[in-house]
């Protein structure tokens, strides 16, 4: 039998490796060991053995495969998704026919709360903040709200389903939950707490985006033009390319210079930028012909041309260089149907049986993503149903798969199976227990006094020790108390459990991964790039998420 004193010992060692745990995961470049958070969760898990607070065999065990299976099926559907321009479809949504600032904010709020629902929040993050970026900076609109606007609505968004977040997929692999249970138990406070966060934001911003409206003297301002090295130059920018981003960058230069003004431009200053003129008269179009067929003759790579252009004072001449590919592609561009030899037919052939191979392969992806979500609605096993979409998707790329599953997000897998082990090892300290049991008697969720108690536990909780270790330490013990109430009391508390944990991320700007991803992402982002600080987030986040998490209580409690 174990004495007391050693007992203690192990209490006080798995206190101390949970500890370096908690630091590390949320403070991951502390001065002292600034090794992150996956190395973190790895230490504190190897802490937990060391310290026989946990055997390796109760360490194996302590991982949750089907949560890490269902990660990464979803990860690797998200990166498909990617690839197939689902991401560039929600972003053009976002600016297509926009009748102002506002509108633009209340579309951001909407389309990244669906978005996070079926891709996950992180996912929503990462791919929407720069494009997002781009059109406020474009409309001359303050980035803050619409930064704010994305963090706070994926995470909102995100508790809807089991698979909109790490802490979902562990609620609902523990609890048993069905999608579609877990669909109608949240989707109902997800859309009223989408509205009224969007509502505090409009309140919130409204002299901040009503300013460039009033200096312009009613009248919105509208979008600029964006250069294409700009818009190419990003790692991921959902936006529509211009053909010219396709070209060399020698031949980008020439294809913007003006190639011909038309007659019935008026006469302009010596100074006029001319970058955005292109070949109008037929006339003009027959002469690049013949210039083209002069040039393929002779083999030559640059051709001068000279144009005459008539003004209202005389005529007047102007030369400028252009190589034989730039004329041909201008005549691509800008010309009206001409015989074309066998060659460029095959071409033409070639890239349309591209332009088809791409559009089945989209509609496949489309379609088996669709297929996932139907069979996870009908109550199939969640893990194995995404890892067989993943699968189907890898084999029907008909390439090597190492490209793709080289953008798993491997450290956020390592970081579960370190942060299972560890939680599993501090509840066997019997500290968790021990501290549940001073709450429990007064947070029951048969009264409203219960629930408020409740929710503010995992509120403090979500915001020091994360979300995920949140529902870890408490799920079982939250949902155990509730069943000695009902069956139906059981179901009603993972559901609170996961909305609360979920907006709590809401608070501060530490409080969830989708709030850092979008500071980063904010901030690193070229041309664009904008910094979210801690108490701007914490300005806006502190009545947002008391007001969202309330009134998504009062929903989520009488399903």
């Amino acid at each position: 039998m174990i004495n007391r004193p050693f007992l203690r010992t192990l209490n006080v060692l798995g206190c101390v490796a949970f500890g370096i745990f908690w630091v590390l995961a949320v403070f991951p470049t502390v001065p002292f060991m600034p090794v992150g958070r996956t190395a973190g969760s790895l230490l504190g898990a190897m802490l937990m053995v060391l310290f026989r607070v946990i055997s390796p065999e109760d360490a194996y065990a302590a991982i949750d495969l089907p949560i890490i299976g269902l990660l990464f099926g979803t990860m690797v559907v998200s990166i498909f998704l990617e690839r197939a321009d689902m991401f560039k479809y929600l972003g053009n949504l976002l600016s297509w026919k926009s009748r102002g600032s506002k509108d633009l904010l209340f579309r951001v709020c909407i389309v990244s709360a669906i978005a996070s629902a079926l891709f996950t929040n992180d996912t929503c993050c990462v791919v929407l903040t720069e494009f997002i970026l781009k059109v406020a900076r474009q409309n001359n609109l303050p980035p803050q709200p619409f930064l704010l606007a994305l963090a706070t609505s994926s995470n909102i968004g995100s508790a809807a389903t089991p698979i909109g977040n790490p802490q979902n997929l562990v609620i609902a692999v523990e609890s048993g939950i069905s999608f579609g249970q877990f669909l109608l138990g949240v989707f109902p406070a997800m859309i009223v707490g989408v509205l009224t966060n969007a509502a505090i934001l409009l309140c919130y911003f409204w002299k901040y985006l009503s300013v460039e409206k009033d200096q312009e003297g009613g009248q919105p301002a509208g979008p600029e033009v964006v250069a294409d090295d700009e818009v190419t130059s990003h790692r991921f920018t959902p936006a529509r390319m211009s053909h010219v981003s396709s070209l060399n960058p020698d031949d980008m230069d020439c294809i913007s210079e003006p190639i011909i003004r038309s007659n019935s431009v008026r006469s302009t200053s010596a100074n006029e930028n001319l970058r955005s003129r292109s070949v109008n008269s037929e006339a003009d179009i027959q002469l690049a012909i013949k210039s083209l067929r002069a040039s393929s003759m002779s083999h030559e790579m640059v051709e001068v041309s000279t144009v005459t252009d008539r003004r209202d004072e005389g005529a007047s001449s102007r030369k400028f260089t252009r190589t034989a590919s730039q004329q041909r592609s201008v005549i691509i561009e800008d010309s009206p149907p001409s015989p074309a030899s066998n060659g460029d037919k095959e071409k033409e052939d070639e890239v349309a049986e591209k332009r088809w191979r791409v559009f089945v392969w989209k509609t496949a992806v489309y379609l088996i993503t669709l297929g996932m979500l139907i069979a996870l609605l009908m109550g199939l096993n969640m893990s194995w149903t995404a890892i067989t979409a993943a699968l189907v998707l890898l084999a029907l790329d008909f390439t090597d798969a190492q490209a793709c599953l080289e953008k798993v997000s491997y450290s956020l897998l390592i970081f579960f199976c370190g942060m299972f082990i560890t939680v599993d090892g501090f509840n066997k300290t019997g500290i968790p227990n021990t501290l549940w049991e001073l709450v429990e008697p007064y947070s029951r969720i048969d009264s409203a006094k219960g629930v408020a108690l409740l929710a503010v536990v995992i509120l403090i909780l979500s915001n020091v020790a994360s979300n995920v270790p949140t529902v870890l330490l408490l799920g079982t013990r939250v949902a155990a108390s509730a069943a000695a109430i009902s069956h139906d009391s059981e179901r009603k508390a993972w559901l609170i459990l996961a909305w609360v944990s979920t907006v709590a991320g809401n608070l501060t700007l530490l409080g969830s991964a989708a709030n850092l991803i979008v500071c980063e992402q904010a901030r690193r982002a070229q041309f664009f790039g904008y910094n979210l600080s801690f108490w701007s987030h914490l300005r806006f986040g502190v009545p947002s998420t008391i007001v969202v998490t309330a009134i998504g209580l009062l929903i989520v409690t009488s399903y």
